[in-house]
């Protein structure tokens, strides 16, 4: 049994709605209901009863949901408990970010921070992005690193959470060159004759945005899905080899593009195939007794100060 079915079902005892709760939890429907399913399976019992609307507990899931929450406020107090003991951690800011972040925002902007902010200690936990914003929720880490676009927000508590823009990425179709230096691909493609598509897994975060420039983009785009992964780097790699089109962060591909090694799959008379996301850091606000890292508090400090035009809070 895994604490994360228990922090399910807790939410889908107080939304009482699958959709709403898979939101919150941030994956899909029927990833959240297999999590459900699988407690069902642990407890030896049904606790939900399918057959009313709104959703409800059966009475053995009213007893679960008592007991779920003094177990997952106990497992909290505990890990609070352990935290405290690592007084040599105590000036190491604990950050959590998707892989792609990871591979390539992440390390030129901590080189950016040594130059203005000054050097730190840091601990980078690379994680997909459902799992990475938990890991926030969950008290997991100081300060989560994440994208966020408009269409794809985060359902973070604004009375819980803050944020603070770090600045901006672009989201665009890139493809081998061939000898000539022309891509290898490109968009839309023809009727009968796909552009084999490089896509991310159903339900990550950049895949999400992909489909929405697709859609968006006003034409028909011919595309045949050949391969996919969760991973940006995974896909930058099989692009690199001329598997075909794939949609990438622009940090993601800056000395692929300088090297020719990787071209735009878009034609420079046709806009509309890209997209401009923010990247965000999100931590919970200080409240009551428990103060944040000494150092937590002054790189957030910083970075809201660097912060122009845009309010210290969640959209």
């Amino acid at each position: 049994m895994e604490t994360k079915w228990l922090e399910d079902f807790v939410s889908l005892a107080e939304t009482r709605s699958f959709s709403r709760s898979a939101q919150l939890r941030h994956v899909t429907q029927p990833a959240f209901s297999r999590r459900i399913q699988a407690l069902e399976a642990w407890a030896g019992t049904d606790l939900v009863d399918r057959s009313s609307y709104p959703t409800r507990l059966t009475p053995a899931g009213q007893t679960l949901y008592a007991q779920s929450l003094e177990m997952l406020q106990a497992l909290a107090s505990t890990r609070a408990m352990l935290r405290g003991h690592s007084a040599a951690g105590q000036d190491v800011i604990e950050f959590a970010a998707p892989h792609t972040l990871a591979f390539t925002f992440f390390p030129a902007w901590v080189s950016g921070l040594r130059d203005k902010f000054g050097p730190i200690k840091s601990r980078l936990i690379a994680l997909n992005v459902h799992d990475a914003v938990m890991r926030l929720v969950e008290g997991g880490c100081d300060i989560l690193i994440a994208y966020h676009h408009p269409s794809q927000p985060f359902q973070l508590d604004a009375d819980r959470y803050e944020m603070v823009s770090l600045g901006r990425e672009v989201l665009a179709p890139y493809c081998k060159a061939d000898a000539q230096g022309e891509p290898l691909f490109r968009l839309p493609g023809r009727p009968g004759q796909p552009l084999p598509y490089l896509g991310y897994a159903p339900g990550a975060y950049l895949g999400r945005v992909s489909d929405l420039i697709i859609k968006q983009s006003g034409i028909a785009i011919h595309l045949d899905r050949v391969y996919e992964t969760d991973m940006a780097e995974g896909l930058k790699v099989m692009a690199l080899e001329g598997h075909g089109v794939a949609f990438l962060p622009h940090s993601a591909v800056k000395k692929e593009l300088r090297s020719r090694r990787l071209v735009s799959a878009v034609s420079g008379d046709m806009p509309g195939f890209e997209m401009t996301m923010d990247v965000r850091a999100y931590r919970e606000k200080p409240l009551g007794k428990e103060a944040p890292k000494g150092t937590v508090q002054e790189l957030w400090s910083y970075l809201a100060g660097q912060m122009t035009g845009t309010k210290d809070a969640l959209p």
